[in-house]
């Protein structure tokens, strides 16, 4: 029996859930990206984690980073070569609760709302 898979941690929900290319070549075909999938390019290509920070945050094995970040790659590749919408929902994944002290994250509203919060309080 395989292992159950881990739950990821993600950020926040992408503001954009849907890509359509301007000239498509594939009517009605659309690939999946899934959620998790999007953290790991957020993460690594956008806020410029390594594979092995990416892990630390999202609370998976660096190795389990590496597959999803290529499998997420491989779709955006897809999608951009072959002129197909790419799609992102689904996957493995729990959303931030904030409750770390310190979030390296980039884009985590929970994080923002309660730092602010905390600064005012200190005034």
């Amino acid at each position: 029996m395989p292992r159950p898979k881990k739950c990821r941690k993600v950020c926040c929900m992408p503001k954009n859930t849907g890509f359509v290319p301007a000239c498509s070549g594939s009517e009605g075909r659309e690939i999946i990206m899934t959620v998790d999938e999007y953290e790991t390019i957020r993460l690594i290509d956008k806020e410029g984690f390594s594979q092995e920070e990416c892990g630390n945050y999202m609370n998976v094995a660096r190795t389990t980073v590496q597959q999803i970040y290529n499998n997420a790659r491989r779709k955006i590749a897809e999608a951009i070569v072959e002129g197909i919408a790419l799609r992102i929902e689904g996957g493995d994944y729990m959303l931030c609760e904030g409750k770390e002290k310190i979030c390296r994250c980039g884009g985590c509203d929970k994080h923002r709302i309660i730092n602010e919060k905390n600064k005012k309080a200190q005034q």
